[in-house]
């Protein structure tokens, strides 16, 4: 999806693609230019960099999220960093917009994520985040965490809490390390996965499962698989609450004898 042609209604193989001195133009004219001439050189701005954005998009592959919608948060972090970067630094656009882009769509994930993360965790974060995009424009370098610490008058340790407490999670089958022969995963570096304890253990749930009846086998897989309730579950196959509560006991009380 994120190699398709269009993206919200714009044909990227025909996005513009500006140069470095048209660039530092648009910006000069943006920031000090009439209002007319601003608005004019701020969209030009913005559709020439529409190709950053999705190069950006691509380093969210892989988590289920709809590019359109993360291509338009990107933009939402372009248009910052267009609005808020300083023309008369000697720095590529691309140095202070990449990481607004990112930063912009990291919020956006965390706020949907269906982890919650304190409101004051949070908001500790974002401050560290705001400081380091604006310590990254003034110094042309990333700040240190007792840099970030010492501007928000805030220990160390609670920068450091609060920026672990809003990274995303990855996926078990994230890559660490690859090679032309072979390609390591997170699942890989989890001792419990690669046990043979693990492994058979669920070897034996898979057989204790199957040992139920068909109806007590359907009951279990709707209740525990697809999260359905016992209500819903009684509405499907034809039979009363209670018996279904019955059933969904039988079938537990076996698997547990199976196991054991």
């Amino acid at each position: 999806m994120y190699n398709k042609v269009e993206i919200c209604g714009i044909n990227t193989s025909k996005l513009p693609v500006l140069s470095e001195e048209r660039k530092k133009e648009l910006l000069k004219i943006i920031h000090t230019g009439n209002k007319k001439q601003s608005l004019s050189a701020r969209d030009e701005m913005i559709n020439g960099n529409l190709r950053l954005v999705l190069s950006v998009i691509q380093r969210f592959n892989g988590r289920g999220e709809n590019p359109d919608d993360l291509f338009q948060v990107g933009c939402i972090g372009l248009i910052k960093a267009i609005d808020n970067f300083n023309a008369d630094k000697d720095v590529c656009f691309s140095t202070y917009g990449v990481p607004m882009i990112i930063g912009e769509i990291k919020r956006y994930l965390r706020d949907y994520n269906p982890i919650r993360v304190s409101r004051s965790l949070r908001d500790t974060a974002y401050h560290a985040m705001s400081v380091k995009e604006n310590f990254i424009v003034h110094n042309n370098r990333e700040p240190t965490v007792e840099e970030i610490a010492k501007i928000l008058d805030t220990p160390k340790e609670n920068v450091i809490i609060a920026l672990e407490a809003i990274i995303d999670p990855i996926s078990i089958y994230e890559p660490v390390f690859s090679d032309d022969n072979d390609t390591i995963y997170v699942i890989d570096q989890l001792s419990d996965f690669n046990s043979s304890e693990s492994w058979i253990n669920e070897i034996a749930f898979k057989e204790a499962v199957n040992s139920l009846d068909k109806r007590e086998k359907s009951i279990f897989i709707m209740r525990f698989f697809k999260g359905k309730t016992q209500t819903e579950v009684a509405e499907e196959i034809g039979i009363s609450q209670a018996q279904v509560s019955r059933l969904e006991k039988n079938a537990l009380s076996k698997i547990r004898h199976e196991i054991q």
